[in-house]
């Protein structure tokens, strides 16, 4: 498999919503297909080295930023070199014990240069990055969650502010919004997923880093309007705090719910998460919301809750290309 696609179809666009590790897989997977990627990163974590810069100096929260730039530096050994250096953290224990370095490099050119598009256009420049990286929205946003199991009264809900506490909660999370409420999109990123011939959303952090992508309104009337073919990633595995004991059903459910018009063409799971045929017709129906296809494949790593990004690559491949294979095969028979 090489870059840039199927050759009849010329160079793939991308743009590739997520936040954290389930994007940078996405990423790494994505640059097996194609060049032309846009990486679209929620921008509401306030733990660790990101929740220390963005409140000591104000700026957007750097840390998934980092990642999709690792994630997208090129596969050579300079490439691979900095892609190391990005991701090291200091170590010892003064200020600076935790930090990456890659947060403190984007946190300088966010500074410099006033905008934190222009900082991170100035780093793809700079490192020959194989795509683009965006923040969905031009400013730091907090998450602030309804959690239910927390009080006596099981049907009361608490809220719960911020990233790390929604992802570290003992309840069950009911349904997450942005702080502020209606934040203006990034137009960069708008005109991504626009002009995009695939658009991919998750896996990851589904009410951290998944379901914010629906709650910012420009960009969510983008997801709806693009002609793009829209890809959901299913996550591997529930994550303890924001999703444990979630279904795969379960997933589509809540996303439904926060964006309840938004309309998907193919949802890839991965087929051990989904084992029996009556979980899989739960799914199924439960794709039904969104207009959707499913398509069980193998993407994970044997043994392991990581996706396989060469097995992802291959099945986002085939997704785009699913009319195009089929028509390639009744020929060759």
């Amino acid at each position: 498999m090489t870059a840039g696609g199927d050759p009849a179809r010329g160079e793939l666009r991308v743009a590739a919503l997520g936040g954290g590790h389930g994007l940078f897989a996405t990423l790494q997977a994505l640059r097996r297909l194609t060049r032309d990627i846009t990486a679209i990163v929620t921008v509401a974590d306030d733990g660790g080295s990101s929740g220390r810069l963005r409140h000591e100096l104000g700026i957007i929260p750097p840390g998934d930023l980092r990642m999709a730039l690792a994630a997208l530096m090129l596969d050579d050994p300079d490439g691979l070199f900095w892609a190391e250096v990005l991701q090291h953290r200091f170590g010892g224990g003064g200020a600076m014990a935790g930090h990456p370095i890659g947060n403190l490099v984007l946190a300088g050119l966010c500074e410099v240069l006033g905008d934190p598009v222009a900082a991170l256009d100035a780093f793809v420049q700079r490192f020959g990055v194989q795509g683009r990286v965006l923040p969905m929205v031009p400013g730091p946003l907090r998450i602030e969650a309804d959690v239910a199991g927390l009080e006596e009264d099981p049907r009361l809900t608490r809220v719960i502010r911020g990233q790390v506490a929604v992802a570290s909660t003992p309840g069950k999370v009911r349904r997450v919004r942005l702080m502020p409420p209606d934040p203006d999109a990034c137009p960069e990123a708008i005109r991504a997923i626009l002009d995009a011939d695939v658009v991919t959303v998750g896996p990851g952090s589904w009410f951290s880093s998944v379901i914010p992508h629906v709650l910012v309104p420009a960009q969510l009337e983008a997801l709806e309007a693009t002609r793009a073919r829209r890809i959901l990633i299913l996550n591997l595995a529930p994550e303890a705090g924001e999703t444990g004991g979630f279904s795969a059903e379960r997933h589509l459910h809540v996303l439904a719910a926060h964006a309840e018009r938004l309309q998907f063409d193919d949802i890839i799971v991965d087929v051990d998460t989904v084992p029996s045929d009556g979980d899989r017709e739960h799914l199924m129906r439960a794709t039904a919301l969104f207009g959707a296809r499913a398509h069980f494949v193998p993407v994970s790593v044997p043994g392991t809750h990581q996706h396989d990004v060469v097995a992802l690559a291959e099945a986002i491949r085939d997704v785009k290309y699913s009319e195009q294979i089929a028509a390639r095969q009744r020929t060759d028979r």
